[in-house]
């Protein structure tokens, strides 16, 4: 991928982040994909220290040679994250053996309320190679501002505690076996074109 490409991406997550996503992203993917250069990476991602739904404690180290798929959301998400993670889970199965050389991940943005227990009774909806991320709310909270994603709890005085909902940029992201960023999609894209971007962009990064 493009140095200025790259820039550009890690550009439009920053605007997401603050709340000024407009058609800069609309047109970024739309765009197709360029080759993957490898200097001048977006500084998208970082090291984590979270908890997973299988293995307990894990870091991005745990992850290393692997491609990373990872969805940011949380389990009380009414329509953006099952859509995703319905999504991904078709990617995976029309991926075949491929599907093998990736870890999808979904990281909860609400820790409050997705705990390891509810977050891996929810991700028995979807395909069981999904592992779910948690973790304190100040290591969640690195983690988002690593990835530049958008997060905004609607809380209001009026709701209990347990009774509300968390805004949220909805974008795929792909990781490199070493750890570094790719690109992203939208999770609302259909698992078919989502495994047909996977396969693209892995055979780009190493052509």
């Amino acid at each position: 991928m493009r140095p200025s490409f790259k820039v550009l991406i890690a550009i439009v997550l920053t605007l997401a982040a603050a709340g000024a996503l407009g058609a800069a992203w609309v047109s970024l993917v739309e765009a197709p994909a360029p080759k993957v250069a490898t200097s001048g990476t977006a500084a998208i991602g970082g090291p984590f220290t979270l908890v997973s739904t299988n293995d307990g404690k894990v870091t991005d180290q745990t992850y290393r040679g692997k491609w990373l798929l990872i969805f940011f959301g949380y389990t009380f998400c009414p329509d953006a994250c099952p859509t995703a993670l319905n999504n991904i889970s078709v990617a995976l199965e029309k991926l075949g053996a491929d599907a093998g050389k990736l870890q999808p991940l979904f990281v909860t943005v609400d820790p409050q309320r997705d705990t390891r227990e509810v977050l891996a009774e929810y991700l028995k909806s979807f395909d069981s190679r999904i592992i779910g991320l948690t973790g304190p709310q100040d290591q969640i909270d690195r983690v988002v501002k690593e990835y530049r994603v958008y997060v905004a709890s609607q809380k209001s005085e009026t709701q209990g505690d347990d009774n509300y909902l968390v805004s949220h940029s909805a974008y795929i992201y792909l990781m490199d076996p070493q750890g570094k960023f790719v690109n992203v999609i939208q999770g609302s894209e259909a698992g078919e074109e989502i495994a047909a971007w996977l396969r693209k962009q892995m055979a780009h990064a190493t052509s």
